[in-house]
């Protein structure tokens, strides 16, 4: 057998360069008892939380390695909800940064996140169609809302009824009864998908927003208060419609299936619609926290924002209203001031809801977010599609409110993709060039040291000594740029065409050699030019030498011993030169658009070996300096490294989420520097670890394996495949949870059997000889196999408990009720066993009513549940009382209510006593 080639192991240093990702949304945070000036932005598979005063990040929420696209902060401002690509969701801590609580019950990526009231649960929409409310205290799904028929967009809480509401790309809107978790109510009055919705005016409207330039008002009303007499009647809108026919559209069109009215909660009418100045869609809706302020923006860089008037400013608008029509009807009439002439005012739509302001952004929109001061300042947040963060501020209760741009964050990324990448010769700096600017980075912090602006470059190196670069533009250009200064020190039209490559020659010469080219050319810098009379000198760059090809030429370099040159060419070949001489010599290795890697020989030009890259183009293509080890990126989101001696691949770097366009590797080889259309920046670090290709083939397999069995769906009796009702997924995770269960049932199973053996023998034998523990059982405390299995239940996910049973075979079902009723005996953890308990006789029913030997199982459960159960609400019920006591006793002391204010209480009662009497005199 022979010796085994070792490699070094390259890993994930950092992810920098990007500001926010475009799939997510933007969303205020409080941190430090601060808000308004802490925002988190979605960064590829991390959150980043930024200071808007500052500029600075001071937070990552750290991923594992799906794309972030949903954020929702909690209502009491301590955790963040985050939605994954994967359809994962989990609960970060914002002091910590830690997240411990995932939910996995979507198959298809989250696109909705919203938490209720109190924040105790939370509610996630997919592209699956599918909605699921979370326990997020008990990290449990509660229920799976289906009925939508495409990717839902929104769904809200209501704060006072135990309802959600949805919206969704199948262009309806659907009212959810949360207690028996169905939908009641459809509106089918949208032609169009709906995009967003808010509950404005203490929940009594509803705004939607669809594919066209209107924004559509509901008026919404419970049965329950239009049932009570003490309501008063609705006030008339102009434009409302009448009649039985319009009375059916106006509610949103026709309700599916045969409703009856005492069937139905609420009732939505619709009272007219607001033309917003986009023609094109709405991207997002939303309104601020007081439901004052309703705000949209369509696939364009203007935020429209409208104030919705509170009933005494309405009031007083009326008033004014009234005061007008009456002048205007008197002068018509000409009757004088002391006659009264009946005058009818309407209130239209428009006068309850009205344009404030638009907010216009350096760039367009992607997503927005805004927070109302209690000084009454307004803040907007803006993501912007250009990788940049904008902080406007206004007030809106000024006669003419103006935004102002506060601050924002621009330094930490480009505007655009990055095209070129280089690293300095020390190891230390990163060059990154795009279609604006030059970013010098700092690779231990990462941070920005000095931005440079130039022409669209693409391509750059550091010239030796580290103190210029050259960048070589879209236009032709060749900029030499100074990094102590920050300018542009000469630039020098080198081609006619866009210069796609430079190469700097190994040897680094004062006077080096530069290759540049679309007709290729030769030029040189001179380090020294030298002025008479003046004591200065400075870098420049002159041309020596030209080679005319035939074709458009794509990339140039230089052979490690400077003796040739390779040309890559617009016809799919590769031309050799000899430096001094510029003639053909022989060939090399190539990466192509079609997808593979060809290691070429330089004696007889035949090709040595092809390799199957990349599934999609080969961008880039570098060699490790001083190794026969090269790196290739492609358009199929991967870096990967290879060995041109024994042409094998040696391993996979994965992380960017969209083309890579280039990558550059450190002088040293222990940096490897990408740069994505997904607008971050990553560094990837050679660590000591070695890498042996049969264990790194053996973890790809196992790796592949992995996501293959979390793909498959576990069948439930009785159950089709588009029936799934349950909250949790078939991960991976579950699946290994699964298995400790059935191990730990298993090794209860054999240590079961050998006690049972020893007591014989030792019976047998008249003598008592002590048993050997379990090398297991002894590593937790010298435990009986029973306290292990409950350990190992306990040791589960409470989101992941479910799905974990449900993976569970039969065969094991009847040791592990056994074992329930054991630890539900024990008056421990009695909610969790009970959950679990609960859940098998759910899933395995049928097969459990038909086995005659459990029949005397289920009795003892029953009969121990109840009684352990009943005594957990006697405890649970003491408990509430003493809090009832000390509640009372505290407001006793301090003769004023905590948790309700009893005189307003009071007075809406004799309020609503007082209109109930005077309405039944007036029946009478």
């Amino acid at each position: 057998m022979g010796l085994t080639k070792q490699y070094l192991r390259y890993v994930a240093s950092a992810v920098f360069g990007l500001i926010g990702s475009q799939k997510g949304n933007i969303v205020f945070v409080t941190l430090r008892g601060e808000k308004g000036r802490y925002v988190a932005v979605p960064a590829c598979e991390h959150v980043f939380i930024w200071d808007l005063r500052k500029g600075e990040k001071i937070l990552i929420l750290r991923g594992l390695k799906e794309e972030v696209t949903c954020l929702c902060p909690s209502p009491d401002g301590l955790h963040l909800a985050v939605g994954y690509e994967d359809g994962s969701v989990r609960i970060f801590s914002l002091l910590s940064g830690e997240g411990n609580v995932t939910f996995n019950g979507h198959r298809a990526a989250i696109t909705s996140l919203k938490y209720d009231q109190l924040g105790g649960r939370l509610a996630s929409g997919s592209k699956d169609t599918d909605i699921i409310v979370w326990d997020v205290i008990n990290e449990s799904g509660l229920y799976r809302l289906k009925g939508h028929k495409d990717a839902i967009t929104q769904a809200l809480f209501l704060r006072e009824k135990n309802l959600l509401v949805s919206s969704g790309k199948d262009a309806v809107v659907k009212w959810w009864d949360l207690d028996t978790q169905h939908c009641f109510k459809t509106m089918v009055g949208h032609r169009t998908e709906v995009w967003g919705l808010v509950l404005v005016s203490e929940e009594k409207r509803l705004i939607t927003g669809a594919s066209d330039s209107e924004l559509r008002a509901w008026d919404i009303a419970y049965l329950q208060e239009i049932d009570d007499l003490e309501e008063p009647e609705p006030k008339k809108i102009k434009g409302s419609s009448t009649g039985k026919q319009d009375t059916r559209e106006a509610e949103g069109g026709s309700l599916k299936g045969d409703e009856a009215p005492e069937d139905r909660i609420l009732t939505c009418t619709k009272v007219g619609s607001l033309m917003r100045e986009g023609r094109d869609r709405v991207v997002n809706l939303a309104a601020d926290k007081t439901g004052r302020i309703l705000a949209c923006h369509g696939n364009d860089s203007v935020l429209e924002l409208f104030c919705i008037l509170s009933k005494e400013e309405m009031q007083k608008k009326m008033e004014k209203k009234m005061k007008k029509a009456r002048k205007k009807a008197r002068l018509n009439s000409g009757k004088g001031e002391d006659e009264d002439l009946e005058v009818k005012v309407e209130m239209t739509l428009q006068d309850e809801i009205q344009r404030v302001i638009n907010i216009k952004t350096s760039a367009k929109i992607k997503s927005f977010d805004l927070i109302h001061l209690p000084q009454g300042e307004l803040k907007a947040v803006f993501l912007l599609q250009n990788n940049l963060v904008e902080l406007y501020s206004l007030s809106p209760s000024t006669p003419a409110p103006q935004p102002v741009r506060t601050s924002r964050v621009t330094l930490a990324g480009h505007r655009s993709d990055v095209r070129t990448l280089s690293f300095s010769s020390d190891n230390i700096a990163i060059l990154s060039a795009a279609a604006d600017s030059i970013k010098i980075w700092n690779r231990s912090t990462l941070q920005c040291i000095r931005t440079v602006s130039c022409d669209y470059a693409l391509c750059s190196f550091f010239v030796p000594g580290d103190r210029q670069v050259v960048i070589g533009t879209k236009t032709g250009k060749l900029q030499l740029c100074d990094l102590a200064s920050g300018t542009l020190l000469e630039m020098v039209d080198a081609h006619d065409g866009a210069v796609w490559s430079v190469s700097l020659s190994p040897d680094q010469e004062p006077l080096c050699r530069l290759l540049s080219f679309r007709v290729s050319g030769v030029c040189r810098p001179c380090r020294h030019s030298h002025v008479l009379g003046a004591l200065w000198c400075r870098l420049s760059v002159t041309q020596t030498r030209a080679l005319q090809l035939e074709e458009d030429v794509l990339c140039v370099r230089y052979s490690p011993d400077q003796k040739l040159v390779a040309v890559s060419l617009l016809d799919c070949t590769v031309k050799i030169f000899y430096v001094d001489t510029l003639k053909d010599g022989a060939l090399i290795a190539t990466g192509s658009a079609d997808r593979n890697v060809k290691i070429w020989g330089l004696d007889f030009g035949d090709c040595h070996k092809s390799l199957f890259a990349h599934d999609d183009s080969v961008m880039y293509l570098q060699f490790v300096p001083k190794t026969h080890l090269f790196f290739t990126s492609g358009k199929d989101c991967k870096i990967k490294q290879w060995d041109a001696d024994r042409f094998e691949h040696v391993q996979t770097l994965e992380g960017h989420h969209q083309e890579i366009w280039c990558l550059a590797v450190s002088p040293s080889g222990d940096y490897v520097v990408s740069s994505s259309h997904d607008k971050s920046l990553r560094l990837w670090e050679r660590t000591r670890e070695p890498l042996i290709l049969e264990e790194e083939r053996e973890m790809q397999r196992e790796a592949e394996y992995e996501e293959s069995v979390a793909k498959g769906q576990p069948a439930v009796p009785g159950e089709t495949q588009s029936e799934n009702y349950f909250t949790g997924k078939k991960t991976i995770e579950t699946v290994k949870a699964a298995e400790r269960i059935m191990e730990a049932v298993e090794l209860y199973r054999e240590e079961t059997a050998r006690m049972k053996e020893h007591k014989a023998i030792c019976k047998a034998a008249g003598k008592e000889v002590p048993l050997p523990t379990n090398p297991i059982l002894m590593a937790y405390g010298n435990i009986s196999p029973s306290a292990y299995v409950f350990e190992i239940f306990k040791g589960i996910k409470s989101s992941e408990l479910e799905e974990s049973l449900l993976v569970l075979p039969f065969s094991f079902v009847p040791d592990v009720l056994s074992l329930l009723e054991e630890f539900i005996q024990l008056g421990s953890d009695v909610e969790l066993l009970c959950r679990g308990l609960f859940f098998l006789l759910r899933i395995h029913f049928g097969q459990i009513t038909s086995n005659q030997m459990l029949v005397p199982l289920i009795e003892k459960l029953k009969e121990t549940t109840i009684s352990k159960v009943r005594q957990v609400r006697d405890v649970i019920g003491f408990n509430m009382a003493g809090l009832e006591f000390l509640k009372r006793e505290c407001e006793a002391k301090s003769e004023v209510m905590f948790f309700a204010d009893a005189t307003s209480h009071l007075e809406e009662k004799k309020r609503k006593r007082r209109k109930r009497e005077k309405l039944i005199l007036t029946l009478t």
